[in-house]
C-alpha cells in the first residue's frame, strides 16, 4: 500500500519512512504543508501520516483542504498536542486517528495497517481468496499448505490485488498504490511482476487465480 509521510522533523520523518519502507509501504515523504498538499494532490494515497505543526502550511488547514477537495485518502495525525480539544479538533477536520508524540513505531505501524484494513473493508489482517492466504501483518504467504516466498516488490503488487479481490484493477491503479514517486515507470514492468507472481502462486497442479482482461488490467479471484 502508498503512504504519505508528512513530517518536518528531518530525523523523525527518516526514520517512520525508513520503517514503513521496511514493512512494506511505497513511501512518499515531505517536510513542508505545502509540499505534502501537493504529494496529496498527485496520487491516490492509501494513507496519510500528518503532523500538524508545519512550515508552509499548517495540517489542520492541509487536512481541511484535502476533505473540502473531496479526497478519501485515511489520515493518522501525528502532534505533540495531547489535550481532548486538540484531538476533538483534529477529528472533527476529518482525521481518521490520532497519535501524540512521543510514540512507539510499532503502534504507529499497527494504526497505519489498521487504517489500510478499514480504507479496504476489512477486518481480518490475513487475507483469503480460495485456497490463497496473505497475513499482512507477518507478510507471509501460503497457498494451501504450501508457503510462497515472494520478494518485497511480490508481495506489495499481490496485497494490493488481494485487497481488490473480485475487482479489475487496472495498471494505473497499481502504479498509484504500489509505487512512490522515486520509482521510474516502464511500461511492462507490471506485467512482468504479474508474470512473477504466476509463477509461484499458479504452479503445475494448482487452479489460476490471477486472471488478465486484455487491455484492462487484472482480477485476483476463484473464478475468471
Amino acid at each position: 500500500m502508498r503512504v504519505l509521510l508528512i513530517e518536518d522533523y528531518a530525523p523523525l520523518r527518516s526514520a517512520l519512512a525508513r520503517g514503513l519502507e521496511e514493512a512494506g509501504f511505497a513511501v512518499d515523504a515531505s517536510g513542508d504543508g505545502e509540499e505534502g498538499l501537493w504529494y496529496a494532490r498527485s496520487a491516490e494515497y492509501d494513507v496519510i501520516v500528518l503532523d500538524l505543526m508545519l512550515p508552509g502550511l499548517d495540517g489542520l488547514t492541509l487536512l481541511r483542504t484535502l476533505r473540502q477537495e473531496g479526497r478519501d485518502a485515511h489520515v493518522l495525525v501525528l502532534t505533540a498536542r495531547d489535550t481532548v480539544d486538540d484531538r476533538i479538533k483534529g477529528l472533527n477536520t476529518g482525521a481518521d486517528d490520532y497519535l501524540v508524540k512521543p510514540f512507539s513505531f510499532d503502534e504507529l505501524l499497527a494504526r497505519v495497517r489498521a487504517l489500510v484494513r478499514r480504507r479496504y473493508q476489512s477486518k481480518d489482517p490475513v487475507l483469503r481468496i480460495a485456497d490463497l492466504q496473505i497475513d499482512t501483518v507477518r507478510k507471509r504467504v501460503r497457498r494451501g499448505a504450501e508457503d510462497i516466498e515472494l520478494t518485497a516488490r511480490e508481495y506489495a503488487l499481490l496485497e494490493y490485488l488481494a485487497r481488490r479481490a473480485g475487482e479489475l484493477v487496472t495498471r494505473t491503479d497499481i502504479w498509484e498504490h504500489v509505487y512512490d514517486f522515486r520509482d521510474t515507470a516502464q511500461s511492462n514492468v507490471v506485467d512482468v511482476y504479474i508474470g512473477y507472481l504466476r509463477r509461484k502462486i499458479e504452479r503445475p497442479g494448482l487452479s489460476r487465480i490471477i486472471h488478465t482482461r486484455r487491455g484492462q488490467g487484472y482480477i485476483l479471484g476463484e473464478d475468471s
